[in-house]
């Protein structure tokens, strides 16, 4: 391992924080994430099943642009 290593795994540790602290703080104004158009969800008696797509495409796409603004700073 090298010494960039460690400063990768505090970075990640911090945003990992920061996401869950959002998520403590915010947690009531959140409700939408989860319920979007498109996200599959079938409920039966026994049964249950969830697929978040548009949710995940939403992030994915929010994830791309942070990632890219912060590469053209660094």
């Amino acid at each position: 391992m090298t010494p960039g290593t460690g400063k990768y795994v505090i970075l990640i540790g911090a945003v990992i924080m920061g996401i869950g602290l959002i998520i403590y703080l915010f947690h009531d104004k959140l409700h939408w994430i989860g319920h979007l158009p498109g996200d599959i969800r079938v409920k039966k008696e026994h049964f249950r099943f969830y697929f978040p797509i548009t949710t995940m495409i939403v992030f994915s796409l929010l994830l791309t642009i942070i990632i890219g603004i912060i590469r053209r700073f660094l």
